[in-house]
């Protein structure tokens, strides 16, 4: 249980993640760039794999799976307060085996993959020996599954994989992609779709190019467009149920939404650490920063902004928790997906403001930062539909009014107020 202050011996492991990340993760971020989605070899795997091993050592590695898959059990809401650390660093995730997009990819192949898929998917990704692509958008469609026309073929006991995909990250150096098609087109695409583990090495699957962020090279992007061209797999590479993509799908992204928010806190705090710093640090016009009004306006915002967040992302872990459904905690983790790029870009912006010209370069991260909480609008989902799905969730706990006037109409509420306690009224107009 939660109720505002973590039990002691688990803050004593948030405080050593702390520690760890500030110390010995953080500069991996300066030392690596760029590069946590890399499979190691020589030089970077002496300095990552003991920092792994240490995380293991503490058991904190995969914390929110299961004893059988690795991890230690601990669920959504520690793996929040841990995530909130682990948010400041790039390579944060990676060392401690909870790193997006392969958490959420790991939760839909331990929920609904076979054994043989689990020996050869899952364990090598749960130990961070190698790295998976979810690849479902497509260049036409966007997020809309209900537009997707990359199909799978049956043809004797294989799938045959056709199509375009688009925004796949981390392809370039995954091993394998979860890639989301349609099987059966004469059917809704809610029940016509299935998903697929395929090997990146499968004959036909093409990598176009890798598209980068802006400000990023033109040969530093991690989000690929891919031409499945005659991809042929078995059978055994469906994952779940033929027909059953819709279904997975949503288990995916519910995880993946509510670990992006848990980073972001960490994140959006690291904007505000380094704006109050720079307030108390910095002169002008004969005081410091943090004694001028505008700048005063900017913390207590952030500081409004990121504890609003915080709770709201804690709760939603808690539901997770409470009700091990996905399905069941959909408006919240909407809700969250909602607000989290507006928290992040606008500390980030304050953040930047009080920096000056620092702000705006390469020598501090607030622009990466804003990039960012647009990439978070529109990872797993654009905002604005999440906001439909906030809003037709919430109106199911309504009714319309009968009648023509809104229930709360004060004249009909007079009267039955009046109606109610006339016995009363009638004796106090009586003493008049």
């Amino acid at each position: 249980m939660w109720d505002f202050e973590t039990d002691p011996e688990y803050q004593k492991e948030l405080d050593w993640a702390d520690e760890f990340v500030r110390e010995e993760v953080e500069p991996l971020d300066l030392a690596f760039p760029h590069q946590q989605f890399v499979p190691l070899d020589g030089k970077r795997r002496e300095a990552i794999d003991p920092l792994k091993e240490e995380v293991r050592r503490r058991g904190l590695w995969a914390t929110h799976l299961g004893a059988d898959l690795g991890g230690q059990g601990y669920g959504q809401l520690k793996l929040a307060l841990l995530n909130e650390i682990l948010g400041r660093s790039q390579w944060a995730p990676i060392i401690f085996g909870c790193q997006a997009p392969d958490t959420g990819n790991a939760e839909i192949i331990a929920h609904y993959g076979t054994e043989e898929q689990k020996r050869r998917y899952l364990r090598p990704l749960l130990e961070g020996e190698l790295f998976s692509c979810y690849s479902m958008t497509e260049p036409h469609a966007g997020a809309d599954p209900t537009m997707f026309t990359t199909s799978a073929v049956r043809d004797g006991d294989d799938w045959v994989i056709n199509g375009w995909k688009f925004f796949s990250s981390n392809a370039a150096t995954a091993s394998f992609l979860i890639v989301m098609v349609v099987t059966n087109p004469e059917v809704s695409a809610y029940q016509g779709m299935s998903m697929f583990l395929v090997p990146t090495d499968t004959p036909g699957v093409k990598i176009e190019r890798n598209i980068g962020l802006y400000g990023e090279g033109a040969d530093a992007g991690s989000h690929a467009l891919i031409h499945y061209d005659n991809v042929r797999v078995p059978a055994e590479a469906l994952l779940g149920g033929e027909g059953q993509a819709f279904a997975i799908a949503q288990t995916r992204l519910g995880g993946g939404r509510i670990h992006h928010a848990m980073r972001t806190i960490g994140l959006s705090r690291k904007a505000l650490d380094m704006m109050c710093e720079r307030a108390l640090s910095r002169e002008t016009q004969g005081s410091r920063l943090s004694d001028k009004q505008f700048v005063q306006g900017y913390i207590a915002d952030s500081y409004a902004q990121l504890l609003q967040f915080r709770l709201m992302v804690l709760y939603t872990a808690w539901e997770i928790d409470k009700y091990n459904d996905y399905k069941v905690v959909r408006k919240d983790i909407a809700a969250v997906k909602v607000v989290m790029p507006t928290v992040l870009h606008d500390i980030a912006w304050r953040a930047m403001q009080v920096h000056g010209a620092l702000g705006v370069t390469n020598e501090v991260p607030f622009l990466g930062m804003v990039t960012g909480a647009a990439v978070m609008g529109l990872a797993d989902g654009p905002t604005e539909v999440h906001k439909t799905t906030v809003a037709k969730q919430v109106l199911r706990d309504y009714r319309p009014a009968e009648g023509t006037w809104p229930s709360e109409w004060i004249p009909a509420k007079r009267e039955a107020a009046q109606a109610k306690y006339a016995q009363f009224l009638e004796h106090e107009v009586g003493n008049l």
